[in-house]
């Protein structure tokens, strides 16, 4: 096969992949009254279930990072795949709350994997003027699969019980992985992306790992994810449940209307990567015109604030519409920030620390979103997430910038030793 056909294959693969990593962890969130009258637990007692998956992937990024740049994207995605497809299924099958609590921690520690992965897979087989244009589309699945989630896991649920709702699409993840082992190769040696083969830019200068802490850009990235993340996870987590027991709304109703924020979210992160890649065919400096774009988008980040105040469940869909479009540019477009500022070795590394700092924002959030939510009600959480994207764009405005190695070129095997 043609290396410009499979790497629009590959594309896919992985936008499949991430399609059912997102659909899993957001089963919990859509049956959260279900699963809150099975187990008897309450919101403090679903923020715990909520941070043992959020603890296990904020753990688990870095060192997925740190994999796929030792063992490539290949080998960790598909480990990654089966991984979580077995806890996925594992949660579907039990019916004890702490078999349900173990599974839900297998999911956190092994759905990180996709992301430095996929990440590695972009840098390697795209160049700068499509880059980010691949990423957005290949994360996407993110939300595609939370636009998804809510119809299919109501339906299934409602059909043949909440427990149908996590083995069907564990089922098909493990399908994904079958087809991933079979598709997926690095791309040739020789072929070329901006001026470069793929040897010249894997065996070029690159960071060890004390030399990354060291930048400024990375520590610029861990705040901005630790600060940025948690909206999304509050999107995730909390708004179908927010949706059913704040706004009325029935779970065969979740099944109706609950994707409408993610599709938004979707078509908005999408599109503002593309603008972003027209700026660079235009002619400006890649790592500006991401700037560009998110600080635009960020402007927008405040209308979350309205939400207690406008309380119809359709001014809250309308409301996180927006925001989960301001997510989903920053989630997008940041891991581009991340492969235009670091080498090509460092990139899975990087998006794995980043990655983990941002769960841990969510850990941090989650909890305190659960005791917020028990003991003022929900106008306190949003009035806090209203502020933390204009936070973060001042934060990538001044501390992201391309990052140079020393000049002495490192050897791969240096690299991943360190």
């Amino acid at each position: 096969m043609q290396p410009s056909r499979r790497r629009w294959l590959i594309l896919g693969l992985i936008l499949g992949a991430i399609v059912l990593n997102y659909i899993d962890r957001q089963i919990l969130s859509i049956l959260k009254p279900t699963l809150k009258a099975e187990f008897g637990f309450d919101d403090r007692g679903y923020a715990m279930l909520a941070n043992v998956f959020t603890v296990g992937y904020a753990l688990m990024y870095p060192v997925a990072g740190w994999l796929v740049d030792r063992f490539g994207a290949r080998s960790v995605m598909l480990l990654g795949i089966v991984s979580w497809s077995t806890a996925c299924l594992g949660a579907g099958l039990t019916r004890s709350l702490g078999a349900f609590t173990f599974f839900r921690g297998m999911l956190g520690l092994s759905e990180p994997t996709a992301f430095p992965a996929q990440l590695r897979v972009v840098t390697m087989w795209f160049p700068g003027a499509l880059r980010a244009t691949a990423n957005s589309l290949c994360v996407a699945g993110g939300s595609l699969g939370a636009l998804i989630a809510p119809p299919l896991v109501a339906g299934l649920a409602l059909s043949w019980g909440w427990h149908a709702a996590f083995i069907v699409p564990a089922t098909l993840g493990l399908v994904i992985a079958v087809l991933w082992s079979f598709v997926y190769r690095d791309p040739p040696a020789d072929q070329v992306i901006e001026g470069q083969t793929l040897a010249q830019r894997i065996q070029g200068p690159a960071f060890t790992w004390p030399q990354l802490w060291r930048t400024r850009t990375l520590w610029g990235i861990l705040l901005i994810r630790f600060i940025s993340d948690p909206v999304w996870y509050f999107c995730l987590f909390w708004l179908p449940g927010y949706l059913q027991e704040n706004s009325g709304l029935t779970l065969a109703q979740i099944g109706m209307v609950g994707w409408i924020p993610f599709l938004v979210a979707d078509l908005g992160g999408i599109g503002t990567a593309m603008w972003s890649d027209r700026m660079v065919r235009n002619g400006a400096a890649p790592l500006r015109a991401r700037k560009v774009m998110l600080v635009t988008t960020a402007c927008f980040a405040p209308i979350c604030g309205l939400t207690p105040l406008l309380p119809h469940v359709a001014v809250t869909l309308v409301i996180f519409s927006i925001v989960g479009a301001v997510c989903l540019s920053w989630l997008f477009s940041l891991s581009v920030v991340i492969a235009e500022a670091f080498p090509t070795r460092n990139v899975a590394s990087v998006l794995g620390i980043a990655g983990g700092c941002g769960a841990a924002g969510a850990v941090v959030f989650n909890t305190f979103v659960g005791d917020m939510m028990v003991r003022f009600g929900p106008g306190r959480v949003f009035a806090v997430m209203a502020v933390l994207h204009p936070i973060a764009a001042v934060l990538l405005w001044t501390m992201t910038r391309p990052e140079k190695p020393p000049a002495a070129s490192l050897s791969p095997q240096a690299v991943c030793a360190s």
